[in-house]
């Protein structure tokens, strides 16, 4: 993770209204697990603390265990700061170089360090095209299950044909 320097797998539970925002971003290609599946490989959702406190936190010694400093070791890979655009500007100032770090909406959960799976685990696949459907080798979508792949393609199609979630 870029504030803390630990590894960990990212997750989004953004919801289906945000998606083609997300995989704007992000990428095109995403893969879907069951919540329970997260926690029980040690993820949750991601913690977004103030910048300020933060940086607090990153100083503090703890006095049970001396060689700690700052979070327990395995809280950092949850942790981000945060420093959202509506803050007074002399916050922002002085937090993180004047960066906005907002990622509030994407909902975040983390798993620490890798996250294996089986492919009979997997919920569903976001998949950018019917062509990249179609190339997806044959054997990986027989163990995840044909009718497991979402199209963007199809999805940016239904969200301009009944745009439900955005004002009239």
């Amino acid at each position: 993770m870029p504030w803390t320097d630990k590894r960990a797998v990212a997750f989004t539970e953004c919801p289906w209204g945000s998606l083609l925002a997300h995989a704007k971003q992000y990428s095109g290609f995403g893969i879907g697990f069951r919540k329970a599946q997260l926690f029980e490989s040690g993820g949750g959702p991601a913690i977004y603390m103030r910048a300020d406190l933060f940086e607090k936190q990153k100083e503090f010694k703890s006095q049970s265990h001396p060689t700690w400093q700052g979070f327990h070791p395995d809280i950092y890979s949850f942790v981000t700061p945060f420093s959202p655009e509506y803050a007074p500007a002399d916050y922002k100032k002085t937090n993180l170089k004047g960066k906005t770090v907002d990622y509030t909406h994407e909902r975040e959960w983390r798993v620490p360090g890798d996250f294996s799976f089986a492919l009979s685990q997997v919920q569903f696949v976001i998949i950018p095209s019917y062509a990249d459907v179609a190339s997806f080798p044959a054997p990986f979508k027989d163990a995840i299950g044909r009718d497991k792949f979402i199209m963007l393609d199809v999805y940016s199609q239904i969200e301009k044909l009944w745009p439900v979630h955005l004002p009239q």
